[in-house]
């Protein structure tokens, strides 16, 4: 399943630099309450491909958004690139792929 990076999560004068608000495509906060614990994974676009995860924490609003913590922070050209979010059909594609590459 894939998110976009929407905005750092901020007040009026504070930013939290590891927490991100991602947008799912889902229409309902009780949509987006099942994704809380899922792993996120966001790749940079540059030639090394280094990864940072997290974790969804709670949903964010009624409209289906949901609010990411990061080990560490994104880049601020993050915003507006995908995410990839692995659910448990991920996981399990994700295991057999690795074992038939052993």
């Amino acid at each position: 399943m894939e998110g976009t990076v929407i905005q750092f999560r901020r007040g009026r004068k504070t930013i939290h630099e590891r927490h991100f608000l991602i947008d799912v495509d889902l229409k309902s906060r009780a949509e987006a309450e099942k994704l809380v614990g899922k792993e996120v994974i966001w790749t940079s676009p540059g030639k090394n491909k280094k990864q940072i995860k997290g974790r969804i924490s709670s949903p964010h609003g009624n409209k289906g958004l949901v609010r990411a913590i990061f080990e560490r922070g994104l880049p601020g050209q993050a915003i507006t690139t995908n995410v990839n979010i692995l659910t448990s059909e991920n996981k399990n594609n994700k295991t057999s792929r690795e074992k038939e590459n052993k």
